[in-house]
């Protein structure tokens, strides 16, 4: 059997969030070690980035945001279930706290993700070819419904479910963020049936938690995909065994579809950038430059090209 061919979506995250993210995001595109980006349309930087992918024709979705910094909907800003006593959203686990306790209106977030999804036009001049969750949102309980309803709406038709094949044997993971990966898996599981029911479709397989930050390696990276391609391979020879002429009559199974969620970037300049309150210390650490030095390293773009392995946006899908 023909080894099957993979279409990959490497995913720069956080476009706008601030000029030296958007510098980073900009060089790996054009040394074609990633293929799409999504925008964070209240961030520091979004109008920038907006403009640039415009120019250098980047394939470009929305990260919608409703756990860093300013909601883009005035009205929200103030005494809304959505934000703290400051103004600002809750946090990446703040939010998740806040769900938890019942004491966040619905009715706030499909206000809010239609604002950005609205200025994300507005920047733009077009839909957002995919959208997903910055710090992954879009699968928590009761978030999810309004997200897919959204999309529905909107018509985009692409989103991300971060389940990750070999999450649970990963030894480079400290306990306290595998325990927030494992929930996050949780969630993602219980919304596949919510975006399904809406039609929203996303990749064959996700990557990008093992791969984040100093944990990035093209070894990881490898390794990821390789045991993607090789549980592929033994699902089609199974498929032969059982049905044998129906199998042989669907060669678009041989195709694998991925996406890579990467953060490549400059470090941020303490007080310049972010959502309206500053960068986070991720944004400081040095993890982002090393996620750009792994990606543009000649060794993996030549893996790609060993391994037929092209590189795509959600729309080549």
């Amino acid at each position: 059997m023909p080894q099957p061919r993979v279409k990959l979506v490497v995913t720069g995250d956080d476009f706008g969030y601030c000029r030296r993210r958007n510098r980073g995001i900009m060089e790996c595109f054009k040394a074609k070690a990633i293929s799409n980006a999504s925008l964070l349309v209240n961030g520091s930087a979004a109008k920038e980035a907006a403009a640039m992918a415009t120019r250098n024709k980047v394939p470009l979705g929305l990260h919608a945001n409703l756990s860093e910094g300013l909601p883009v909907c005035e009205q929200l800003r103030v005494g809304s279930t959505l934000v703290n006593k400051d103004g600002f959203f809750h946090g990446k686990m703040g939010i998740r706290e806040v769900l938890e306790s019942g004491h966040i209106n619905l009715a706030e977030i499909d206000k809010e993700l239609r604002q950005q999804v609205d200025l994300f036009c507005e920047l733009t001049g077009h839909l957002p070819h995919h959208m997903d969750g910055h710090q992954h949102i879009h699968v928590l309980p009761g978030i999810r419904d309004v997200f897919a309803q959204v999309l529905s709406d909107y018509g985009i038709v692409y989103t991300r479910i971060p389940v990750e094949p070999g999450l649970h044997c990963c030894n480079r993971i400290t306990q306290q963020l595998m325990d927030f990966y494992l929930q996050v898996e949780k969630d993602a599981f219980n919304s596949i049936d919510v975006f399904q029911r809406h039609g929203i479709r996303w990749p064959d397989v996700y990557i990008g938690l093992t791969t984040m930050g100093r944990n990035m390696s093209l070894p990881a990276i490898q390794a990821t995909i390789e045991n993607a391609i090789a549980s592929r391979n033994a699902k089609q020879h199974r498929l032969l065994d059982i049905f044998p002429a129906t199998a042989a009559q669907r060669p678009e199974d041989t195709i694998l579809t991925m996406e890579l969620m990467v953060h490549p970037g400059y470090s941020s300049f303490p007080e310049e950038g972010g959502c309206g309150q500053g960068p986070d210390g991720f944004s400081l650490s040095a993890d982002r430059f090393h996620e750009l030095e792994t990606l543009q390293a000649p060794k993996l773009l030549k893996y790609y090209e060993q391994r037929n392995i092209q590189l795509c946006a959600f729309s080549d899908l």
